[in-house]
């Protein structure tokens, strides 16, 4: 699914009770591995094999995948899920309300 960067960034600033298992891949990588990003309160410290952030912004900024940022590749990400639901599932659930509320405060 595609759905741009600003939107994105503020489903996690503002809906952290439902991103907690969201999953990606790029599609410019040829194996299309899964990366999986999320809110995940519970969790303390280090994270096997990952890493963690204070912030949405800080995570979407990270220069972890190969060098560059989810931010620096976003033509590449491809989202399709998010919380255990398919991504267009997830918007149509929960997504649409908060990203209508987020173009009131743009406006």
């Amino acid at each position: 699914m595609k759905i741009s960067y600003e939107d994105l960034l503020y489903l996690f600033e503002h809906n952290k009770d439902h991103v907690d298992e969201t999953v990606f891949y790029f599609d410019d990588d040829p194996e299309e591995a899964e990366h999986y990003i999320g809110y995940i309160p519970e969790v303390k410290g280090d994270i096997e094999d990952g890493c963690d952030f204070k912030t949405a912004k800080e995570l979407f900024e990270a220069k972890v995948f190969d060098g560059k940022s989810i931010k620096e590749r976003w033509e590449h990400v491809v989202v399709f899920q998010f919380g255990g639901f398919g991504a267009e599932d997830f918007i149509e659930m929960y997504g649409e309300d908060i990203l209508r509320n987020r173009k009131r405060v743009d406006e």
